[in-house]
């Protein structure tokens, strides 16, 4: 029997790769110790997500780790010896790792390198995917030409209609720290594939989203977008006078992508891994659709400020994806990962 390490397994991608890999017959073992929670306080917490994955699957054993204890990452990789990993546990937020740099980078930094050095020693056949971001790019997307429109904003250079391809710089920008830490765990995964031939890839995300997703106002902004209209809470655009754009992918495609590495991994890959051009949508727009699907007006307010490092347009090049992986393809629209999300969050709010 294969098996399978995912970390991060009570979140959005993790449990998703948890669902698909179980179901596939697979032993699938989850490390996650709830850190979202710690992070973004009761809204982000995931325990709802780790057990409904350990009632509903008998080949899932649970993990309680901290990445960032060395010591126990080690010990567990150790014990499980798993033929591939899938690591997405993350601190994933610009504004919080501003408050918190320490968590910020011992999580995404550290707990990556503990990770891959625990399966350089002992498990070093294992495929290595690693989530990434494409905040690895910092703020030089925005010192492209950019043009306005009525909603949005978008290239103006046709050499970036598709997107950005993996080759744009990470450096020279601001990242964020959050971005910075992220460029250092993405760098470590890259060196650990060509340094010591572990087959790894970094996957930049786009907007990661699905209708498991436990979004906050920090970080998962369509969940929490979806969440607001829903609860007819007040939601705060911040800059760019919301025409911000970003391109969402829906979980299922993520790790339908992932399927298709472990099974034919390579050394050192990186990927724009997002929506592309066709699921892109500013938050104006957003607005909008959720409106047409719910029938709800939604209530924001505007701040001028925008994030710092944010990116005013990012759309995710695919076509590296598609020629390494050509039997890959998004399948859900951006219509349809909307309809998801809200019955998902109209689904707990009966519940809870």
């Amino acid at each position: 029997m294969k098996k399978l390490l995912v970390t991060g397994s009570s979140g959005l991608i993790g449990s998703e790769i948890v669902e698909r890999y179980c179901k596939s017959g697979w032993d699938v073992y989850g490390i996650d110790n709830n850190m979202r929670a710690d992070f973004f306080g009761p809204n982000g917490d995931t325990r709802w997500n780790q057990k409904r994955l350990e009632q509903i699957h008998k080949n899932f054993s649970h993990f309680e780790v901290d990445i960032r204890n060395r010591e126990k990452v080690l010990e567990t990789l150790r014990e499980i010896k798993p033929d591939a990993i899938v690591h997405t546990a993350a601190q994933p937020s610009h504004d919080l790792a501003a408050s918190r740099p320490f968590d910020d980078f011992d999580t995404n930094a550290n707990g990556t390198l503990n990770l891959l050095e625990a399966t350089r020693r002992h498990c070093p056949e294992a495929t290595f995917v690693h989530l990434s971001t494409n905040k690895v790019y910092g703020d030089a997307p925005n010192k492209l030409n950019l043009i306005e429109k009525e909603t949005r904003w978008d290239y103006g250079d046709e050499e970036y209609y598709d997107g950005i391809k993996e080759s744009f710089t990470i450096d020279q920008s601001k990242h964020s720290l959050f971005g910075a830490s992220k460029v250092a765990a993405d760098i470590m995964v890259q060196e650990y594939g060509r340094y010591f031939n572990i087959p790894t890839c970094c996957l930049r995300g786009g907007c990661l989203t699905g209708p498991n997703h436990s979004g906050v106002e920090l970080h998962g902004f369509l969940s929490y977008l979806i969440k607001c209209n829903l609860e007819g809470r007040k939601y705060t655009v911040f800059g760019y006078k919301g025409k911000q754009v970003r391109d969402n992918i829906h979980s299922y495609d993520v790790v339908s992508f992932i399927e298709r590495f472990i099974e034919k991994p390579r050394i050192a890959e990186v990927y724009n891994i997002g929506g592309g051009r066709d699921n892109s949508i500013s938050i104006l727009e957003a607005f909008q659709l959720i409106q047409d699907i719910s029938g709800k007006d939604m209530i924001y307010d505007y701040s001028d400020k925008n994030r710092e490092g944010d990116h005013i347009c990012y759309i995710s090049d695919l076509s590296k994806m598609k020629a390494h992986y050509p039997d890959w393809s998004i399948t859900k629209d951006l219509k349809t990962t909307f309809q998801e999300i809200y019955e998902s969050w109209l689904a707990r709010t009966k519940v809870s």
